[in-house]
């Protein structure tokens, strides 16, 4: 829990590690929306699993991992991950519709993958160097996605994003990309600005 206000909270935002992480890690990130929206409860979440790799947490494995198998393990935790955040929502007494998902990396994944599931679970989406699992196949009604992404990224490159904004523009979903010149797999200030931006829009 990074915020939360005295009285019924007007926003909620969430917020997804990557993999090998945990919910600390992304405390940085929602110190900054907290400071912006302060009648807004701000959460970060972890990581449903023990990483693969000795340390941290992570929402799906990732040994293994393949571009044909990604899709399958993410959705075998989607309704655990749909559950958590529905949760949140019910807990605080905050709508979908004044819900941000913020995920990066696999938390990004996950977020973005949410999307393509009914009911809609937020009205406002933003993805640091994230992807699809697979490609999106309908347009997320009422939730507006943001990609945020570095383009020196070598963990998940940066023609993800622009593939996703294709596939959603496609679909009729309202998409913004946001393209971080030298920027690696990470989330730096300017990158925060851009989010933090959108989401004042």
């Amino acid at each position: 829990m990074i915020q939360k206000p005295a009285g019924q909270p007007q926003q909620l935002f969430l917020l997804f590690h990557g993999v090998g992480a945990s919910a600390q890690d992304m405390v940085p990130v929602g110190e900054q929306f907290a400071a912006q929206f302060p009648a807004s409860m701000v959460v970060s979440l972890e990581g449903f699993q023990a990483c693969d790799f000795g340390q941290g947490r992570q929402w799906f494995s990732v040994a293994g991992i393949t571009e044909e198998n990604r899709p399958a393990r993410v959705a075998a935790v989607m309704p655990a991950f749909q559950a958590l955040i529905q949760q949140l929502q019910k807990t605080s007494g905050v709508s979908a519709e004044r819900t941000t998902l913020i995920g990066f990396s696999q938390g990004a994944i996950m977020a973005l993958e949410a999307t393509q599931c009914i009911p809609v679970l937020a009205g406002h989406l933003i993805a640091f160097s994230g992807r699809f699992a697979s490609a999106p196949s309908i347009a997320p009604d009422g939730t507006a996605v943001h990609l945020i992404h570095g383009d020196r990224d070598a963990v998940i490159s940066v023609e993800y994003s622009r593939q996703a904004a294709q596939q959603l523009h496609a679909l009729g979903a309202k998409v913004s990309l946001d393209i971080e010149p030298g920027m690696s797999h990470g989330i730096n200030a300017r990158m925060i600005s851009m989010a933090l931006d959108q989401s004042r829009a």
